[in-house]
């Protein structure tokens, strides 16, 4: 998930300045550049390091090739605009974007309205993952029979609430400094204020602040989305923003939505010692993933813990508690409308996805019109207005377009994007971009899961097949104690294409970029089953899975 349009109070960074500067003093003065590989966040400041003679010496020589490497673009070789690029909205699809144009050379600003590194650093994968490392280590630490089987023992774990909450938003300032560092020092113009377009190559910011930009990216990334009939206080019932604040730790607690918000909350409240209650509107629990992979999640993840589910139903009213009274939801059939069933919960956590966050924008000013309030875009992220043609100069990345609402998948966008606007066709294959739940176990998947791949196989006339492999079968899981899982290869055997893969079991979320990587790069099963994988590891279980494909 990209950023609101947010506000930082972040003096803006002074580009000439950077000029002046080696690469060895801006390391030295900043090294928290070596920390950025938070949710998919980009590695150029290492790189930048690494690269140094050439970015540094060569960066004025390099920004003028570039501008007039890209003249087929509109760029003259003296510059006529404020900035070769302007990015509105520093999440982490705009700071991947902005780091990737600094290094091509281009003068860049990135405009915020509230906070830089938006939803995934401030409210979302970030802190999440923070909450989530403590209910892993809770988890183990209270199962007696794992730790027995360890031969260690262990008596009265606990936790304090309040540090736990510190935890998270620690990390989520530690990430969101180091990323305001790293712009300021590549020589990013940190613009503060709410973004709009207000006209061709026209960029508004705060009050009346009016620059130029060669480009414009639209990077202003999503916020929770809440379904009619649900009042949401704040208190006892939260979207994911306030959830993740871990104000209080309700004995019961219902979450709508069990998709990859809802199921990692259930793992964080359940480890805290909460009871949990699933409200899914299909028929079944987990229905984005691979039907196998929910099928075992619910055995692993569900039936063990303190968790019942309804599904098939629509939370069709919500009130918070109040005036000693508890939260009441109103269940009504998804088909019927019926009214099924009330419940009555301490807290109620609203985990039905994501909506974009486009408004006021200024779209109107270039002949834009959203789609469910998403910005249409063709597979290059370039704009597309009313009639459905390309608005020169202007892209969309991350959730406000749509395509792939993930925090890494808005940051590879936007390096697409800053490919092509230095003259380098770009487009960014989706189907190979990962993604994960970070439960314990977790769940990591690229590409189609089966039934995705049986429809595609269909359509255009060939055959699938499915290979599979234990965890029960790895040495390093054993040892571990953490047999329980599964990894799935779908793959085409008279192409050895990798159609998918999806993995249940410790660090699936690690495990899954070797398959995610192979199909990007186009590498097949008949060459990557010959790759060599140091033993023990868990990158065994990809290895035998690989090994087991018929081509």
């Amino acid at each position: 998930m990209n950023s609101l349009i947010s506000t930082s109070h972040i003096s803006s960074s002074n580009y000439h300045a950077f000029e002046s500067q080696t690469s060895l003093t801006v390391f030295r003065s900043s090294p928290s550049l070596w920390s950025l590989r938070f949710c998919g966040l980009r590695q150029e400041a290492v790189q930048f390091f690494q690269l140094k003679n050439r970015l540094v010496s060569g960066a004025l020589k390099k920004r003028r090739h570039y501008v007039s490497a890209a003249a087929s673009n509109g760029s003259p070789s003296k510059r006529k605009f404020d900035y070769d690029l302007v990015i509105i909205g520093a999440g982490v699809g705009g700071h991947g974007a902005a780091l990737h144009a600094v290094e091509k050379g281009l003068k860049t600003a990135i405009i915020e309205g509230d906070v830089i590194g938006g939803t995934c650093v401030n409210r979302g994968c970030v802190p999440s993952k923070a909450l989530l490392a403590v209910s892993g280590r809770m988890r183990e630490l209270q199962d007696e029979h794992h730790m027995k089987a360890l031969g260690i023992q262990v008596s009265g774990a606990g936790y304090d609430r309040q540090a736990v909450a510190d935890h998270a938003s620690n990390l989520a300032s530690k990430i969101r400094n180091n990323l305001t560092n790293s712009m300021k020092a590549l020589g990013v113009d940190i613009l503060t204020g709410f973004g709009s377009i207000v006209g061709p190559q026209k960029v508004k910011y705060g009050v009346d602040n009016v620059i130029t930009a060669k480009d414009i990216i639209i990077a202003t990334g999503s916020v929770p989305f809440v379904p009619k009939g649900i009042e949401v206080d704040g208190k006892t019932v939260v979207t994911s923003d306030h959830a993740l604040k871990l104000e209080f730790v309700p004995d019961w607690i219902a979450i709508v939505g069990s998709g990859y918000i809802g199921l990692e909350f259930s793992d964080v409240y359940t480890a805290l010692g909460s009871e949990v209650t699933f409200i899914e509107a299909l028929d079944q629990l987990m229905p984005g993933f691979d039907p196998e992979i929910s099928k075992l999640a619910q055995r692993v993840l569900i039936n063990p813990r303190k968790i019942d589910y309804h599904t098939g139903v629509f939370a069709s009213k919500i009130t918070p508690a109040k005036d000693g009274k508890p939260v009441i939801i109103e269940l009504i059939d998804a088909k019927t409308k019926e009214l099924k069933e009330t419940l009555e919960v301490d807290a109620a956590l609203i985990a039905t996805g994501r909506a974009p966050f486009t408004k006021g924008l200024g779209l109107e000013n270039i002949n834009v019109e959203t789609q469910r309030g998403f910005v249409p875009v063709d597979e290059r992220m370039r704009v597309l207005d009313a009639k459905g043609n390309m608005v020169p100069h202007v892209y969309c990345i991350g959730d406000a377009n749509g395509k792939l609402m993930l925090a890494h998948a808005a940051s590879a966008q936007g390096i697409s994007v800053v490919e092509q606007v230095t003259g380098k066709d770009h487009v960014l294959n989706h189907l190979s971009v990962p993604a994960a739940c970070f439960t314990h176990p977790e769940i990591s998947m690229v590409g189609l899961t089966e039934p995705q791949a049986k429809e595609k196989a269909k359509k255009e006339k060939f055959k699938i097949s499915v290979a599979k492999t234990s965890f029960k079968a790895n040495t390093k899981a054993l040892a571990e104690n953490e047999g329980e899982g599964l990894a799935k290869l779908i793959y085409r055997p008279d192409t050895g294409e990798i159609l998918g893969v999806h993995i249940l079991g410790l660090h699936a979320a690690d495990l899954i970029h070797e398959a995610s990587n192979a199909m990007a790069l186009g590498t097949g099963i008949q060459d990557i089953k010959f790759a060599v994988h140091a033993h023990p590891t868990l990158s065994e279980v990809l290895d035998e899975l690989f090994k087991s494909a018929q081509v």
